[in-house]
């Protein structure tokens, strides 16, 4: 079984999205936050509601509404509370349980990659994370739409892998 990773690019004063999800500030960076090597192990994408329908940083592209700018295709699974419409590839969930279990069943071996910011605290919180990737961007957003919001003991962290400014890191017991 493949293993989970949240992935995210992030401003260097920690958020993820700007003020209401506000995804433009990531478009001038669109070619370093591509994820090519990222999306080459992804097996399947774990999304959370807000992320599947929010802002697209490649608005205007031909890369819009596409995972990855259009550099990964593949079955994606979205944690919904609220009504499912029908979205060709597309598994909607009403559980972290029910959505994990669906990720991990289509990405096979491979990783299951988890957006959006409130899925990967409940990822974290569940114990079933296993590792976190972030891409820093060279930009301050002041506000918004923070990588991690959570109170409570520390998460601890080994770093696996650094290219560039992209970090990966384990999520320790």
């Amino acid at each position: 079984m493949g293993k989970l990773l949240y992935s995210a690019s992030m401003s260097l004063d920690g958020f993820i999205a700007g003020p209401g999800g506000d995804m433009g500030w990531l478009a001038p960076y669109t070619g370093e936050a591509s994820g090519d090597d990222l999306a080459a192990e992804v097996g399947a994408l774990l999304v959370g509601r807000r992320t599947f329908s929010g802002d697209d940083p490649y608005r205007g592209t031909e890369g819009e509404g596409k995972a990855f700018g259009g550099g990964w295709d593949g079955p994606q699974v979205v944690l919904t509370r609220g009504d499912a419409p029908a979205v060709p590839g597309v598994t909607f969930c009403s559980s972290l349980e029910e959505g994990v279990a669906t990720a991990r069943a289509a990405a096979g071996e491979k990783t299951v990659n988890v957006l959006g910011a409130s899925v990967g605290l409940a990822c974290i919180e569940a114990g079933l994370l296993d590792e976190v990737e972030v891409m820093v961007m060279p930009v301050l957003l002041g506000g918004g739409v923070r990588l991690f919001e959570r109170p409570g003991p520390p998460v601890r962290l080994e770093l696996l892998a650094q290219r560039g400014t992209s970090l990966r890191y384990r999520v320790l017991p």
